[in-house]
């Protein structure tokens, strides 16, 4: 099995580089520079040129508050580029690895998780980006592998771990959101549980969460206790920080579909977070 990964210069694609070269994989890693989903051509010669049999989709416009101006970025790499990959995986007889979001969702569930019979209702452009390739990459590749995650964290810093820690480094208090929800998802288990599926032969949509949720206030007091911060964390509303972007209050995903068709058990998000800020992946 040879993996073609795009994104490359990821938190999530740099993870699956790493845990394939341990694995002694065969594998390429191609990032924007090399590779630029949104170039139709340009995807059908790398591919054709590298021979995967599975490529892992991890490019991607997660600029979620940019995306309500620079709306057609995102459609472009999101929508239409994932539509690319998907046609030049069904050329090439390559089996596809998309990732998703659980912004794909309004929020006003609430009640429940949300599970992969839930239909979609993004609330902002990035969403609506995301939630377009997703159909593409059904329209054109529909037994390819599509994962929603949520709220993912790695090494890297475009994620809230990284953000978190450099704020406190700075400031006596911080404030983050009480009334936000969804997943924190540790990049290391979406690589493992994504080669699972494959070697179970799994297709279709999943949600790809560790298991629980939380608050953005709560990931930040785990973070804290972990770290043995002394800053301060002052909960506010979200709507306190008037960002462009709405986002769904209630995000959270159900991961038993998964679960149940991996066998396993997903660990939970505080115990993904603890072996992660202990192996200094934050760094």
């Amino acid at each position: 099995m040879k993996f073609l990964i795009t994104g490359a210069d990821g938190q999530l694609a740099r993870e699956f580089a790493g845990s394939l070269e341990e694995r002694g994989a065969d594998f390429v890693a191609l990032s924007r520079l090399e590779l630029d989903i949104t170039r139709l051509d340009d995807v059908l010669d790398a591919f054709s040129f590298h021979r995967p049999s599975v490529v892992i989709n991890c490019a991607a416009y997660n600029y979620v508050d940019r995306a309500e101006e620079d709306y057609v970025k995102a459609y472009e790499v999101n929508a239409l580029g994932a539509r690319n990959v998907a046609f030049c995986c069904k050329r090439i007889k390559a089996f596809m690895v998309h990732y998703s979001t659980d912004y794909v969702f309004d929020g006003k569930k609430q009640d429940f998780l949300y599970t992969e019979e839930d239909s979609p209702a993004p609330v902002n452009e990035y969403g609506k980006s995301k939630l377009a390739g997703e159909r593409f990459v059904v329209s054109e590749a529909p037994d390819s592998l599509i994962f929603r995650v949520s709220w993912v964290f790695g090494r890297g810093k475009s994620n809230f771990v990284y953000k978190f820690l450099a704020w406190s480094e700075n400031r006596d208090f911080v404030k983050v959101s009480c009334d936000e929800f969804s997943v924190p998802t540790w990049t290391r288990d979406i690589v493992d549980l994504t080669l699972e599926a494959l070697k179970r032969g799994l297709c279709g949509l999943f949600h790809l969460t560790n298991s629980g949720y939380c608050s953005r206030f709560e990931w930040a007091s785990r973070i804290k206790d972990i770290m043995g911060l002394s800053v301060f964390i002052r909960p506010v509303h979200s709507a306190e920080f008037e960002l462009p972007a709405q986002r769904p209050q209630f995000s959270a995903m159900s991961n038993r579909k998964l679960s149940d068709a991996l066998g396993i058990k997903i660990r939970d998000w505080r115990d993904a977070l603890s072996d992660f800020l202990k192996e200094g992946g934050f760094k």
